[in-house]
């Protein structure tokens, strides 16, 4: 009896010096995606200008990190808060933490190689090496062309300086294990031929990160089959929650039954010189849904994204937009 209860003891100890073995490797040896790159970028027109676009209109970096002036519809971005970073994203929002975007101008990451930058965006890893909750879609932005990532990197170099220092992000446990095995190397690819429609297309909502808000969870991971039906919620600053629409190809409940104008249209209404926001009040429909800035996106590459879209699979889920209190 007492061998057996030694034996016991014995396997528990060793169970225990395990787990803590493998704590400490995923806390002090990951994340491991390698050195910042010696890169420099070129600050030239071109770059620049493509840089914006991205930053602006296809990955909306600048959403993020700027303010939105809630009280009109879809939070248009206050312009001259552009980079300066200081938006919360909190378990308010479902979120295992507290995390908040950063100061991207040029004050916020003076001291930045564009090597760390390049490597915070598309590996999601700080200049000090800690991971990144994926907030930013670095795993998906680490599937772009690296020459774009390079571009959005110019631009950002280009924001007027805004003096303001962001408190530290904080995960919740366990998340503040798990994060570190999030981060991974980046797998770069070339932007398709624009002729190939849908290609291009699937570039383009990879780079939009549209399945993040599209794709509806449990726990903080994708529900399996019900990938881009909808039914992601989250709780408007206005008053009320917002669901998000399913952009499945469903004839009944998706935008199967919309003409390639129609999704179009949808975007460039609010981009439109004549359109005047909404003034949103407490408890009114509102949405996250950058609609000013998506606006912007070319008209081919929004028809792109619509024939990417007409290829998923069509999934049935009628979605309610918005619940108020």
């Amino acid at each position: 009896m007492k061998r057996t209860r030694m034996i016991i003891i014995v396997l528990l100890l060793a169970v225990i010096v395990a787990i803590l073995v493998l704590l400490a490797y995923v806390r002090f040896a990951l994340p491991n995606v390698g050195k910042p790159e010696n890169i420099q970028v070129l600050m030239n027109d071109k770059n620049i200008e493509r840089g914006k676009y991205m930053a602006n209109s296809v990955c909306v970096c600048i959403d993020c990190h700027s303010r939105r002036d809630w009280s009109k519809f879809a939070g248009p971005l206050i312009v001259t808060t552009k980079g300066q970073g200081g938006e919360e994203f909190s378990q308010k929002f479902g979120f295992p933490g507290k995390y908040f975007a950063k100061n991207i101008t040029p004050y916020g990451i003076r001291d930045w190689s564009d090597g760390e930058v390049l490597r915070a965006m598309t590996c999601g890893v700080s200049k000090k090496g800690n991971p990144l909750f994926p907030v930013m879609p670095y795993l998906d932005y680490g599937l772009l062309d690296r020459n774009d990532v390079y571009a959005i990197i110019a631009y950002i170099r280009t924001l007027t300086p805004i003096e303001n220092n962001i408190p530290a992000s904080v995960s919740d446990f366990p998340m503040n294990i798990i994060i570190h095995t999030i981060p991974q190397k980046a797998n770069f690819t070339t932007i398709p031929d624009k002729t190939k429609k849908e290609a291009y297309g699937e570039y383009l909502f990879t780079a939009a990160s549209c399945a993040d808000c599209h794709t509806p969870q449990d726990k903080g991971k994708p529900i399996k089959g019900m990938d881009l039906a909808g039914g992601f919620k989250l709780p408007v600053v206005t008053g009320g929650t917002v669901i998000s629409a399913n952009i499945t190809p469903d004839m009944e409940t998706g935008i199967g039954a919309w003409p390639e104008e129609a999704f179009v249209n949808r975007f460039k209404a609010c981009s439109d010189p004549k359109y005047i926001p909404i003034n949103i009040t407490h408890g009114m429909f509102n949405t996250y849904m950058p609609w000013t800035m998506y606006g912007t996106m070319q008209s081919y590459d929004l028809k792109a994204l619509y024939a990417y879209l007409r290829t998923v699979k069509p999934v049935k889920n009628k979605i309610t937009k918005f619940n108020p209190e």
